[in-house]
């Protein structure tokens, strides 16, 4: 089997998460620790112990999903099995492509965490509180949902499509008045349902363009290698290497839109038959099941989860 490992972006978190990972296996532990250290706090404390709240601030999600996910990718390896060996492909939804990035060896472990750290407080600070949101718009596919965004937007107000996660699951994202608009009118259209997200900001809409220069920033700043196995970068659905090319799409995924039904359509057509979603949650892969039916989709977020895919690879 071709594989291609996915992983997580926010909304997936949860408290006490990779816990299990760091107890029994001690080289997860160590990118917990590693994660600390390079933060300067005790992210692990609100990662395992909560409150929900803290973990749910954008600034403390955002390296907590990479944490867990790299510690599952840790762990993977001490059981013999690697990103490089194993994976034709990475791909990660939004945060998610920063942690992809880290198990394939294009960032170090510290540096991803201190990137997505600024990533989470740039993002929160581009947009005043409630003056930004976001919305599923279920039921629609991607053409209707940007009719319905550039209906809804206005010289003023920002309306774009934010995520194209699945057939008839596509999210806009911007100015609250705007996003309101938009709920409207896609039920008008034939919308399935056309609802709010409980998200801290609009995401992936032009409104970020404040967090994408202070990226451009950090990232102009932070050593990428060429990863051990091609990204299948958000905002281009099509594989990527070259490490200056990563950093300008990195840049470009602040304001752009995460095109995942397309990316996860590429990695079908170029001979993925087995999609592991590493980390937090099962988002993705409940996703998979939509965009790549044909595929395999499972979730590692524990040791047993670990161990029955290290024996799965060796098959």
């Amino acid at each position: 089997m071709t594989t291609a490992f996915l992983f997580p972006g926010q909304g997936s978190q949860s408290v006490g998460m990779g816990k299990t990972l760091a107890d029994a296996v001690p080289a997860a532990q160590a990118v917990f620790e590693e994660i600390d250290e390079a933060l300067g706090e005790k992210l692990s404390k609100i990662i395992f112990d909560g409150p929900e709240d803290a973990l749910t601030l954008t600034r403390n999600a955002q390296p907590a999903l990479m944490a867990v996910s790299l510690a599952a990718v840790k762990a993977l390896e001490a059981e013999g099995r690697s990103i490089a060996a194993h994976a034709a492909f990475v791909a990660g939804h939004s945060l998610g492509e920063y942690s992809a990035l880290a198990a394939a060896g294009s960032f170090s472990i510290g540096d991803t965490a201190r990137l997505l750290r600024a990533r989470g407080e740039a993002m929160q600070k581009a947009v005043p509180e409630g003056v930004g949101a976001m919305a599923a718009l279920l039921g629609l596919d991607l053409e209707a949902a940007k009719e319905v965004a550039k209906e809804a937007a206005t010289a003023e107000e920002v309306c774009e499509v934010a995520n194209d996660n699945a057939p008839g699951q596509v999210v806009v994202s911007g100015h609250k008045t705007a996003v309101e608009r938009a709920i409207e009118i896609a039920k008008g259209k034939g919308a399935r349902r056309a609802m709010l997200l409980a998200v801290s900001a609009p995401f992936h809409c032009a409104l970020m363009e404040p967090a994408a220069e202070v990226m451009a920033n950090a990232l102009a700043a932070t050593k990428i290698h060429p990863p051990a196995v091609p990204l299948v970068a958000n905002v281009t659905a099509a594989p990527l290497s070259d490490p200056t090319e990563i950093r300008r799409r990195l840049v470009e995924q602040v304001t752009g839109t995460v095109r995942w039904r397309e990316s996860m359509g590429w990695l079908a057509a170029n001979g993925v038959t087995r999609l592991v979603e590493v980390g937090a949650g099962k988002v993705l892969t409940g996703l998979a099941k939509r965009t790549a039916p044909e595929a395999t989709a499972s979730a590692v977020g524990t040791p047993e989860d670990v161990r029955a895919l290290a024996a799965a690879l060796q098959e």
